[in-house]
Formats: structure tokens, C-alpha cells, sequence
């Protein structure tokens, strides 16, 4: 079993990465995103909520995922985390998570718990310059999440780009591999699924 960590700005490209990742090793494998991980505040109102710092590390139940991925790694089950973005607050399920040859966690704060971090067999950084970050995010929130363009540009300059600046950015030193050009560099995600791939026939 592997245990794969991808770290990088909002908008990078993580969650492409991931599955573009999947898709070439072949090999059965499960993504979590560390985004379903936040914490959950019934005791605020909808326009609190909304307020929140949502780019800052402790907004995040870092606990709580790292039960999870330790129980994975253990071959035990998990329930399905997740976090509705258009009403802020958690909507887990009772569906069950099986564990699989490779996990993959991947989020802005990937690499923020140490614990979590050193379960990680690679972690993986992804380097892409912030106006096209930027771009990504604005396109990603409007289709998937509901968002207006004036709410993304505040909360931007808000929380985004001074958490960038403070933690993200810092990741890279944390990382084994350096991805530039996004989850859809199509060079390196083939280099890295060959190895991913050696590694596992190593440990049959």
C-alpha cells in the first residue's frame, strides 16, 4: 500500500493530478480531498459561516483525517467525509470507504499535520503561477460551487493569496517532487506512475 500526498495553491491542479495519476498507474486507488475535512460550526449562523477563514490551516480537522488515513493504512474502513460549499457546513454519510493499494490525499494543507506527513510515501508539490491559480479558482467556484465573481475576488484578497503567501507557498520544501505546470503535465504524471507502479510490483 501507498500513501501519497499532493500539496499547492487552490486552483493548481491537485485534484487533477490525482486522477490523472489514477487513470495512468491503472491501480486501484482512492482520493481523498482534504476539503470535505473542514470543520464543521453549527453554532454560527449562515452569514458567520460565510466570514470564515477557509485558506487557513486550523480551519481544517486535521485529527479527524488523520484517524482516517491511519485507518486506511490499518485496512480498515472508513465513513465518507464531506462539506457542503454552498451552505458551509458538513454533510457526511454513512458510506463506506474501502481501503486501496494507493491513497492519495490531496488539498491546499496537505502537508500542514507532521504526523500526516510522515505516512506520506511521496509527496508531490505542485508549482503554478498565482494568476492562473487565480483563473482556475474563479471558473471552479462559479460551476461547482455557486459562487459570485465578487465573492471570490474578496475572499481572494481577503484569505487566499495572504495565506498563500504565509503557508503554501512554504509547502514546496516539504515536497519530494516538484509538479510545474499543473495536474495535467503529462510528462512527469507518466514518470510517476511508472514508479508508483515499480514500487507496488516491489512489494508483492
Amino acid at each position: 500500500m501507498l500513501f501519497i500526498g499532493i500539496c499547492g495553491a487552490s486552483g493548481s491542479g491537485k485534484t487533477t493530478l490525482a486522477d490523472e495519476l489514477v487513470r495512468d498507474m491503472g491501480v486501484e486507488s482512492l482520493v481523498i480531498n482534504q476539503d470535505a475535512y473542514y470543520l464543521d460550526h453549527p453554532d454560527l449562523t449562515f452569514e458567520e459561516r460565510t466570514h470564515l477563514n477557509y485558506d487557513e490551516p486550523s480551519v481544517f480537522d486535521h485529527d479527524l483525517l488523520y484517524r482516517d488515513i491511519c485507518d486506511l493504512l490499518e485496512g480498515k474502513s472508513i465513513t465518507r467525509k464531506a462539506y457542503d460549499f454552498s451552505q458551509h457546513c458538513r454533510c457526511d454519510t454513512d458510506q463506506l470507504i474501502h481501503p486501496a493499494p494507493v491513497i492519495i490525499v490531496e488539498g491546499i494543507h496537505a502537508f500542514y499535520d507532521p504526523r500526516l506527513r510522515d505516512k506520506m510515501f511521496l509527496k508531490l508539490y505542485i508549482n503554478v503561477e498565482p494568476d492562473i491559480c487565480l483563473l482556475r479558482r474563479i471558473s471552479r467556484d462559479i460551476k461547482d460551487r455557486g459562487r459570485q465573481i465578487d465573492n471570490i475576488a474578496e475572499q481572494y484578497l481577503a484569505t487566499v493569496k495572504p495565506m498563500y503567501d504565509r503557508y503554501i507557498r512554504n509547502y514546496i520544501h516539504d515536497a519530494d517532487v516538484v509538479v510545474m505546470k499543473g495536474g495535467k503535465n503529462t510528462r512527469i504524471v507518466s514518470i510517476l506512475a511508472g514508479y508508483l507502479q515499480s514500487t507496488l510490483r516491489g512489494q508483492d
